[in-house]
């Protein structure tokens, strides 16, 4: 399963002109992905002044327009960016994703601090329970997948019953993107799980490979990475997509579609 993340909440449209921020460019992007192997998008949204936002009224629009444009399943972050209040990201869950992020922990962001209270996590992870969203577990540090296996204990299952997490590695302040920390990343997922890995920056391709190694799904987009090669920026979404869709046919375990991903995930049809 390929799930692309097209924007994210840090890169400015100023710096990055290729970065899908309207809502026609985001369309565009999606289906362009879906054309060349992406199952999911992981969607952050910005305003008309092209800044990240947790409108209501925007994330809703975008999740019906992607909808209606693509077979893609629909993944809402509830990070937001770093400054977001905690109400503003429990309210990401009444915009109805497929699935939405929950974030096992706070954690270093370069210089700025993502924080995750638990008591916001047990709120994301039961608030998705209510309203039948499919979580991702994001797991940026070896000890959040302690916190997972807690909060899957004390809190019960998630809605479809299955447990899916993603693995970023390479953000500065989290866990290092690399092989060794991959394969010690898995000996502490709960069982039963499955799992994808997103690697930052100029981790993407190593993590991308060790995670196809290891039987894992990826995640690839201009939200992590803005280089394609050494000296060369991404041109655009897709272009990330069909380089991971290709190294997946390599290593012998080819893209699965939209449909079957949802059976993975437990996503209502």
């Amino acid at each position: 399963m390929i799930t692309v993340a097209p924007t994210g909440a840090e890169h400015s449209k100023a710096d990055v002109p290729n970065l899908p921020v309207t809502l026609e460019e985001l369309v565009r992007t999606a289906r362009d992905c879906e054309r060349v192997g992406a199952a999911m998008i992981h969607i952050h949204v910005r305003d008309g002044a092209a800044k990240p936002s947790l409108d209501l009224g925007l994330l809703k629009e975008t999740v019906a327009a992607v909808r209606e444009n693509t077979r893609l399943i629909v993944q809402l972050s509830t990070g937001g960016a770093v400054t977001d209040p905690e109400s503003a990201r429990l309210g990401v869950l009444d915009a109805m994703p497929d699935s939405a992020s929950c974030t096992m922990g706070t954690v270093n962001f370069g210089d700025d601090v993502f924080l995750n209270r638990w008591e916001f996590i047990v709120a994301l992870h039961k608030g998705m329970q209510e309203r039948g969203i499919v979580p991702e577990y994001e797991i940026f540090d070896l000890g959040q997948l302690t916190a997972l296996r807690r909060l899957l204990d004390e809190h019960g299952l998630p809605s479809g019953g299955h447990v899916h997490l993603d693995l970023v590695m390479g953000v500065p302040g989290g866990m290092p993107g690399d092989t060794e920390t991959l394969a010690a990343a898995l000996r502490l997922i709960p069982d039963g799980a499955s799992f994808s890995a997103t690697g930052v920056g100029r981790t993407s391709l190593p993590v991308l490979l060790a995670s196809l190694s290891a039987g894992g799904h990826v995640r690839v987009g201009m939200e992590d990475t803005l280089s394609y090669a050494r000296g060369e920026r991404v041109r655009d979404n897709a272009q990330l997509v069909a380089r991971a869709a290709g190294l997946a046919k390599i290593a012998q375990r080819p893209p699965v579609g939209p449909e079957e991903s949802r059976v993975l995930l437990g996503v209502a049809s």
